[in-house]
């Protein structure tokens, strides 16, 4: 409907002198003021050296002919602004359309091809709460795309090389373990080795020597490896396949399954060979050793990208990853990238010197970034061994849900949809202070209160033996309708922006709307019944919808 609008005032505008005007069709905060609101007058003006106003009202006797029966009113309004009704016809055809499984999908993005990289935890690190801002943000991101027919690759990046692997394996070997069975095991490695690292001079000169050692022995040919090359190289690998174990659980708990499961140690090599050729080309340049790429010049930090021993960091690390996406994956439109925000510097000079000697893998790169999760009971660390993982605070709201509803699968249905919730209600830059028992508030504001609200519509549905229908309808148009005919623009403009919060806030003003009419209006034996139905599938499917986008799930009861 949206795009009709557009296309009639554009071409309205033509007739008018005024050609490639660029103009906003937008929708009133108050329903009551129309269902869309343009400035092209305001927009024009400048072109067609008339006034504001005027142009209005030529513009409205225009649309007025072109559109026709499917709007109500057409008024200009104040000092060069075009309100639109539509008629309750036209809003009803719409509410026709939103019930089938397609409602909401567009082609903005059909023939891309994206690779988008998130959650991205360590292995030989638990992943940890602050990793659910990656996955569920990712994810949303991912789902938009395709909901405008990208074909998105997804893909995950963890760091199984670097100190955090040598300070654990090193701890590891202290206790004479080559086998851990469990992350949770690694993990107090880790943060063991971690206090090494920072208390004894001894256990860090050991921990250093232990890094550049598994370095050396991945690069060794195979039958340049000694018996200890090899030992080393067993408990790494092993340690590897019980973190990403650990790992498949949670992303199988959120719904996020991953195309691609890539590691440092494979672009390690890339990252390196392709700097040494830049540095070569004069990109980089040696300083104490180091290979380095000099910021300054481009009004950013200046960073390392091969250390004095020959490591790379993790800017050549991300180097090697941007050729081997391009290898692995096919030519790509574009790459995504979902990290904290902490990490918008680290990109800035990595993207900076991508550009100098690979353009047109930099422009096609793009860094997502989001906020920190806190929780509501402190702060967490792994390198502290105090870390609150991903699992642990899934499974304790899952524990908290199932004290107000005891069937399980209802309880983790309920649970994973406040933690996304709680996570998409607002931009992905901010940082939010996560409560488990404000997430599973049922008074608005939460998944499941879109998740209540969604069950008890379909349960209208299911116990009314008439058809919905539009062959009578009121006169009056109720709120409820006009915000569902938005949800296609909503997602269009959400993918658009990389702004999932969009949808969230979207769902849960529809959510408001649904209650309302629910209290109001008598559905089921009331006047009207037919059409009332119409509005509650319709409802049904944009919530449906809406919330797979978001990968929150529905349950069948609550």
């Amino acid at each position: 409907m949206e795009e009709m609008l557009r296309t009639a005032i554009r071409e309205a505008l033509v007739s008018m002198g005024a050609k490639d005007v660029a103009f906003s069709v937008e929708w009133p905060a108050d329903l009551a003021h129309g269902d869309f609101a343009t400035n092209a007058a305001l927009a024009a003006s400048k072109t067609l050296g008339r006034s504001p106003r005027e142009i209005a009202d030529e513009l409205v006797a225009k649309l007025r002919d072109s559109l026709g029966d499917d709007v109500a009113s057409i008024e200009a309004a104040g000092p060069g602004f075009v309100n639109i009704t539509l008629a309750h016809d036209a809003i009803a055809r719409v509410l026709g359309e939103a019930s089938s499984s397609e409602w909401g999908k567009g082609d903005v993005r059909t023939g891309e091809r994206v690779a988008f990289e998130y959650s991205c935890p360590n292995p030989f690190k638990e992943m940890h709460a602050g990793h659910l801002m990656s996955t569920v943000i990712g994810e949303a991101g991912a789902r938009l795309l395709e909901n405008q027919g990208a074909r998105v690759l997804r893909d995950t990046y963890g760091g199984d090389v670097g100190p955090h692997v040598a300070k654990a394996l090193w701890a590891l070997q202290r206790k004479g373990v080559s086998e851990p069975s469990t992350a949770s095991e690694i993990g107090d490695a880790y943060a063991q080795g971690s206090r090494a690292y920072e208390e004894s001079e001894n256990a860090k000169a050991e921990i250093d020597a232990l890094n550049t050692t598994l370095y050396i022995t991945l690069a060794k040919p195979e039958d340049e490896r000694s018996d200890e090359d090899r030992s080393l190289l067993e408990t790494w690998r092993h340690g590897r396949d019980v973190s990403l174990n650990a790992h498949r659980v949670v992303w199988d708990a959120l719904d996020s399954h991953f195309d691609y499961v890539i590691h440092e140690s494979e672009t390690t090599p890339i990252g390196k060979e392709k700097v040494l050729e830049a540095l070569s080309q004069g990109v980089f340049k040696e300083s104490e050793g180091a290979v380095i790429y000099d910021g300054e010049k481009r009004g950013l930090h200046t960073l390392v990208f091969l250390t004095s021993r020959g490591n790379p960091t993790y800017e050549a690390k991300d180097v090697g990853l941007a050729f081997l996406k391009e290898e692995r994956m096919g030519p790509l439109d574009h790459s995504y990238i979902t990290t904290a925000g902490e990490q918008s510097g680290h990109f800035a000079v990595f993207l900076a010197a991508l550009e100098e000697f690979a353009p047109e893998l930099a422009k096609k790169t793009v860094h997502v970034p989001h906020g920190f999760l806190r929780l509501s009971t402190g702060k967490m660390s792994s390198r502290d061994g105090n870390v609150v993982t991903a699992a642990g605070l899934i499974e304790e709201v899952i524990g908290k849900a199932l004290e107000k509803n005891e069937d399980p699968l209802v309880a983790r249905a309920v649970a994973i949809g406040a933690i996304k919730y709680m996570i998409l209600r607002q931009a992905p830059g901010g940082d939010i202070v996560f409560d488990p028992e404000t997430s599973l508030s049922l008074d608005g504001d939460s998944g499941p209160y879109l998740q209540y609200a969604l069950v008890r519509a379909k349960s209208v549905l299911e116990q009314s033996d008439l058809k919905p229908g539009a062959s009578e309808k009121p006169e009056t148009i109720f709120d409820i309708e006009r915000l569902i005919i938005r949800y296609p623009e909503v997602v269009k403009r959400a993918e658009a922006l990389r702004a999932p919060q969009q949808v969230a806030q979207y769902l849960t003003s529809l959510a408001g709307e649904w209650n309302s009419f629910y209290a109001v209006e008598r559905i089921r034996g009331g006047e009207y019944e037919a059409y009332k139905l119409l509005i509650a599938r319709a409802f049904i499917t944009t919530m449906e919808n809406g919330l797979a986008l978001l990968g929150i799930p529905v349950p069948e009861r609550m």
